[in-house]
């Protein structure tokens, strides 16, 4: 009797137990299919994007649910980006047994819920930052890991606002051509002609200029690359005049290719402008070739083509921005990083190499955001929202603050430069061009970024043994509303020549 008690007793348990996995089976099953099958439309995806952005500012990938997240996975190249780790783990030098158990972990819930072998999944793994991105079809894969404890985001890194819709997209930035330069628009001084543009007189950068050059500091540029054919911007023109004894480095990050999961990276050189310009107003050389000046003109510059352009719309610019600024701040001699490229949202693999940068003592000088059709109605962009980042905006030279044309401005600004004539008058600062010989004008909150961080080389230069801190306050005390700040322009207009006593 005892022994049959103990049979009906075990019946029992595993019939408990097989109902319960039954019921899981069951829960899961219905949590996958509480969503429509089919994925949103563009349409339905951007417009909750836009009303979001308007309203906030930002959009948080991991405030939408499983289905919206798959549907712009599936509208962006399948690609879903893992933030792995402990809550705010964004990167790890050291990769510790623990951690790689927790990202091979997640791997394998991508195999399984996605049915396929290892040796099939399309995988992207980065070396510091806490970051893998993966192949993705499944809706359950995004169930499976959306509120799983080792998961910090998922993102849908492949998906980009504007590229459905012909009328919501942006210019990207680029000019490749050269302009008639208005004599009026730059001053010249020695050697032969070497010409100051107009808006370094609105911040007595010249004036600076006699107590330092930007000597033994070295500016790492993010953005579009320096062009091979702007002799001036590479190593045979770099030194030259009254610039000497530094260097200029191109490196290139970005990879051109319509696959994703490809390293055919795509070389160090510019092909759009953009990098051109803002190398030019960083660390053009003074000389004696009649071409526009640098701010810092004997600093050393660094230069990532990350991107293709200023919108960073593309898996390979998000990718190509985070690896870049992992090695420049992997390089001790670098102490200023400049992007004057952005996006509308914060993007979580940016967001964890500007961590990472930061972490390394970077001094990170963001652009606001220049608006064109896209963006009218956006606050300042990411990662200038960023806390880690010093957020810069272009005004006019107006008697009262007004913000540039294009320029965006709000409560994340921290510095500005003066960009145009009062009025929308046609002046805008002048700067090298893409090709040898060529000059040309460019504007926005990009070149007022560019211009705060060659500024920001002239401090370091004349104190090198100062903290980031150090020079980050020392532009604060030599700013218009120091030591209140603005809502909408941060510590306002740095003067130079104040800056570098």
């Amino acid at each position: 009797m005892k022994r049959m008690y103990l049979k009906v007793m075990l019946l029992l348990a595993i019939t408990i137990v097989s109902c319960a996995k039954e019921d899981a089976i069951i829960e899961i099953e219905s949590q996958e299919h509480q969503f429509p099958e089919d994925p949103l439309t563009v349409q339905e995806i951007n417009q909750r994007i836009s009303e979001t952005l308007r309203a906030t500012g930002d959009f948080d990938w991991n405030k939408v649910d499983a289905h919206f997240l798959w549907s712009a996975v599936i509208h962006g190249q399948n690609v879903l980006t893992i933030g792995y780790g402990n809550e705010g783990q964004s990167f790890s030098e050291t990769r510790d047994t623990e951690l790689e158990n927790k990202k091979n972990g997640l791997i394998e819930i991508v195999l399984e819920k996605e049915g396929i072998d290892k040796s099939d999944l399309k995988l992207v793994e980065q070396e510091v930052l806490t970051v893998i991105d993966v192949g993705v079809e499944n809706i359950a894969t995004i169930i499976a890991l959306k509120n799983h404890k080792d998961v910090r985001y998922l993102e849908p890194n492949g998906y980009n606002l504007f590229v459905f819709d012909e009328a919501e997209r942006s210019s990207s930035g680029c000019d490749k051509n050269g302009d008639y330069i208005n004599a009026s628009h730059y001053t010249t001084i020695s050697p032969n002609n070497a010409q100051v543009s107009w808006h370094f007189g609105e911040h007595n950068i010249q004036q600076a200029w006699g107590l330092t050059t930007g000597s033994g500091v070295t500016v790492g540029l993010i953005d579009t690359g320096v062009s091979q054919s702007q002799y001036l911007l590479n190593s045979s023109g770099f030194n030259d005049g009254y610039s000497n004894g530094r260097f200029v480095q191109k490196y290139g990050t970005f990879i051109d290719s319509s696959w994703w999961w490809s390293s055919n990276y795509d070389g160090p050189h510019d092909k759009c402008g953009h990098g051109t310009a803002m190398g030019s107003t960083i660390a053009s050389p003074r000389n004696d070739n009649g071409m526009p000046v640098g701010v810092a003109y004997n600093s050393n510059l660094v230069a990532y083509r990350a991107t293709e352009d200023v919108l960073l719309n593309d898996y390979h610019e998000r990718k190509g921005v985070s690896r870049a600024l992992t090695e420049l701040g992997n390089r001790s001699d670098v102490k200023i990083i400049s992007m004057s490229i952005g996006y509308v949202w914060s993007i979580g693999n940016i967001k964890d190499a500007v961590k990472y940068a930061y972490s390394k003592n970077k001094l990170i000088f963001a652009a606001g955001g220049t608006s064109t059709s896209f963006t009218n109605g956006f606050g300042v962009i990411f990662p200038a929202t960023m806390s880690e980042t010093v957020a810069v905006t272009g005004v006019d030279d107006g008697s009262n603050y007004e913000r540039c044309e294009t320029c965006h401005s709000g409560d994340k600004i921290d510095f500005t430069i003066i960009m145009e004539g009062d009025n929308n008058t046609s002046k805008a600062p002048p700067v090298l061009g893409f090709y040898n010989g060529d000059r040309r004008y460019t504007g926005g909150s990009s070149v007022a970024t560019a211009t705060t961080a060659g500024i920001a080389a002239l401090v370091w230069s004349r104190h090198p043994t100062w903290s980031r801190t150090q020079v980050l306050n020392r532009l604060k005390q030599s700013s218009d509303f120091y030591p209140y700040r603005n809502g909408s322009f941060g510590y306002g207009n740095i003067d130079a020549w104040q800056a570098v006593q």
